[in-house]
Formats: structure tokens, sequence, C-alpha cells
């Protein structure tokens, strides 16, 4: 038996993925402000490298049934709210009023990427 998942749910499963990694490889060194700037930016490649494995293939894979404009508004989205819960939960930073206004317009953006005119 072979079980796959629909293009456009295996897409966003791997941009949400690969957000993660990505999240964690620009911000997650700002917990360790005292560890050398060298040593981040390698760590960071490192992380870095494991979502490029999991974007390069969500955007291949992705672009049978979304268009660029497409992949790239989802990603920026799916970054949006990945980011919220890294910044809420990691750094221990609340999200405020107005970013989730600038979030929401994002969103309102996404739509009309997305609406057949």
């Amino acid at each position: 038996m072979s079980f796959s998942l629909p293009v456009p749910i295996a897409t966003i499963g791997l941009l949400l993925a690969s957000n993660i990694f990505m999240t964690f490889a620009w911000y997650g060194h700002l917990k360790f402000k005292t560890t050398p700037l060298l040593i981040v930016i390698f760590v960071s490649w490192g992380i870095a490298f494991f979502e490029y494995c999991l974007q390069v293939p969500a955007n291949r894979m992705g672009h049978a049934v979304f268009n660029a404009a497409q992949l790239k508004t989802i990603q920026e989205c799916l970054t949006l709210l990945v980011f919220m819960g890294f910044s809420i939960w990691y750094l221990k930073e609340p999200i405020q009023w107005n970013h989730l206004l600038g979030f929401g317009l994002i969103v309102l953006a996404a739509w009309v990427i997305f609406k057949k005119w």
C-alpha cells in the first residue's frame, strides 16, 4: 500500500518545516549573545542546510500546482506564523497589536495574490 499526500499539502508541510529550521538559523542565536559571532554564523549555516533540504524540494514539487509568486506568498505567510510562535515561546517576546495588524495586512496581500481575477 502506498501513501502520498496531495502536492499542495506536501508543499505546505515541507515549507512549514523549512521555516522552523530557518527561523532558528536566523534568530535562535539571539539567546546566546556571548557566543562568538563566527561560531554563531557556522551554526546558523549548519541549520540552514536542513532548511534548504526541505525548501528546495517543496518549491520544485509545489511549482506543479502553484506559480512562483504563490509559492513565495505561502512561504512568507508560514514565516510569519512560525516567527510569532518562536517569538512568544523561544525568545519570550510578546506579539503586540501593531505586529498583528502588520501581519494581517500581509495576509490580505496573500489573498490578493491567490484571488482569481
